[in-house]
């Protein structure tokens, strides 16, 4: 079974490739291998909204099953935002380090138990025939008050895991993938190909 990934990101499709290397009837590709493609207007208000028409946009494009992601950073106390704006929050331009800082700035007179916070990321797997699948991972946080850690990339300087007592951006990246909200996502989807290709599903 051949899936193209929708995504250029190399990170994800890394990622994603050494997690399904065990599916041995599997071929991984990625959209950025094509040519012509179809530009996608990510204008859903949900993460599986968007994950679902990048999916369904590469699908119908290659007539083969494709698979998407869209995943963002979730604050209670600034209800919801960045959400599913995160790549974009404050302006296209901005740099992650500026991005940060907005955030940082706009919760600056929160106390710890006003900080609570979540990555969340969701992913689709779309066939040709029709059938649709969706799943989710989270992953629970506060936002502290300054950018800690050199790892990662987006918000994880400012994402503080309880737990594990450190940043996201402190975290190895086998650490991360581990608890990650993108991890615990693959790690489903990874279950519902497997038994897509035993014939369980």
């Amino acid at each position: 079974m051949k899936i193209v990934l929708a995504t250029a990101n190399k990170n994800k499709i890394r990622e994603i490739k050494e997690k399904f290397s065990s599916l041995g009837k599997l071929n991984i590709s990625s959209f950025e291998e094509l040519k012509n493609i179809p530009e996608v207007e990510e204008n859903a208000p949900t993460f599986e909204g968007n994950a679902l028409i990048k999916a369904k946009a590469i699908c119908n494009f290659t007539g083969f099953p494709a698979m998407a992601d869209d995943s963002g950073l979730v604050i209670d106390a600034l209800n919801g935002e960045p959400g599913v704006y995160s790549a974009r929050y404050g302006g296209a331009n901005l740099s992650d380090m500026e991005k940060n800082s907005l955030v940082l700035s706009k919760m600056k007179n929160l106390h710890k138990e006003e900080r609570s916070a979540r990555f969340i990321c969701a992913i689709a797997l779309v066939f040709p025939d029709g059938k649709t699948y969706t799943v989710q991972g989270e992953c629970q946080g506060i936002i502290c008050n300054a950018p800690i850690g050199n790892n990662g990339f987006g918000y994880d300087p400012i994402f503080y895991i309880p737990e594990l007592k450190k940043t996201m951006a402190q975290l190895s990246p086998d650490e991360k993938n581990r608890i990650s909200h993108r991890g615990k996502a693959i790690e489903k989807i990874y279950g519902i190909l497997k038994d897509i290709l035993e014939n369980k599903l």
